[in-house]
């Protein structure tokens, strides 16, 4: 709903996805304060801030699979995983430049979240869960068993620091930076797909499968194409990751953080754009956040010790997560519209 007084005069201004002038402003101040902080901020702050704006292009593509088509996804770390060893490989074995590894390890992430999209044809709800945990189960399989020379087996894989002309990308200035600009550029093509006609494809399916065939959509190709788009966010994350670590192994993509994601896209809200990133800011910024008092609340409780103080941090998020699922099932999106609407409406009644 636009607020009143504000009427529309051709077809490209209501699609618009900014479509007043406070929104563009806002937008606009938004990106300024966020290229700021890469020069006022701490290197603790800028840390954070790289952990969330890569949990933001992952969650941005499990939004994509899960919350536009409908397709549960668990292996989304499983994804992250593979653009991250591919990104290994192009950079240290063919030694190409970040640029162009970027894309092709998303693509290749994409090739392999395809294959397992496939197996949604026939599948869903709990039993394509179980597909994608297959997922999750097979890449670390893979990797601990084919031979070390391919990737590394449990002692991983090492790359050099991404690298623009003669400037090595090694601080977190310029790692934060790096993640910001494609974090906004996977934000853009991400609106873009779900405002054109593979997103009100995905929605169809979401709602209903039975008429959204009946009215000659393809389902199969349809379901595939969300997991192809999904993991291959995933696999451009997984990209920054392993240019952020420069140390790859199968522990940094676990089940246990595919649950994260979920929970990102949850906390958010399910079928929101924005909601993927609100998500991954209020989780991977509570995480960093738990993880910076972690060590001084084990000091004060030695008793305890440092593996009981870090579990009571993850039950805490955990029950963060099941309030949302109870109390407010559809994300802060939701209060945040909610708000919106009464704005726009005073000072007339709800």
């Amino acid at each position: 709903m636009d607020p009143a007084g504000r009427f529309s005069t051709s077809y490209r201004a209501d699609t618009a996805l900014l479509r007043t002038s406070p929104q563009v402003v806002v937008t606009i101040a938004i990106v300024l304060a966020l290229v700021l902080i890469a020069f006022l901020g701490s290197p603790r702050l800028l840390s954070v801030g790289t952990a969330i704006t890569t949990s933001a292009v992952i969650a941005i593509g499990l939004q994509i699979t899960t919350g536009y088509a409908g397709q549960v996804n668990l292996g989304q770390a499983a994804f992250t995983g593979v653009g991250a060893y591919c990104t290994a490989i192009l950079a240290q074995r063919l030694a190409l430049p970040f640029w162009l590894v970027i894309p092709l390890s998303g693509l290749a992430a994409a090739a392999f979240g395809w294959i397992f999209g496939l197996a949604a044809v026939r599948i869903r709800g709990f039993y394509l869960a179980l597909t994608t945990i297959a997922a999750q189960a097979l890449f670390p399989f893979l990797v601990l068993n084919l031979p070390s020379s391919w990737l590394g087996s449990s002692s991983g894989l090492t790359l050099p620091p991404a690298t623009l002309f003669a400037w090595r990308l090694t601080t977190e200035r310029d790692l934060y930076l790096l993640t910001l600009v494609v974090c906004v550029i996977m934000t853009a093509g991400a609106f873009g797909i779900v405002r054109g006609h593979n997103g009100r494809a995905f929605a169809a399916v979401r709602d209903d499968e039975l008429a959204a065939g009946m009215t000659g959509l393809p389902v199969a190709r349809t379901k595939a194409k969300a997991f192809f788009v999904g993991a291959f966010y995933a696999g451009v994350g997984g990209s920054l990751i392993a240019y952020q670590l420069r140390l790859i192994n199968t522990e940094a993509f676990t089940l246990y953080q595919s649950i994260w994601f979920i929970a990102m896209i949850i906390v958010g809200g399910l079928g929101s754009i924005v909601g993927a990133l609100v998500g991954a800011v209020a989780i991977r910024g509570t995480q960093e956040m738990l993880s910076s008092i972690g060590p001084s609340l084990a000091a004060q409780l030695p008793t305890l010790g440092n593996s009981v103080v870090f579990a009571a941090m993850n039950v805490f998020l955990g029950g963060v997560i099941i309030a949302f699922l109870i109390f407010e099932p559809d994300g802060l999106m939701r209060r945040w519209n909610i708000l919106k609407e009464q704005y726009r409406r005073w000072p007339f009644p709800r």
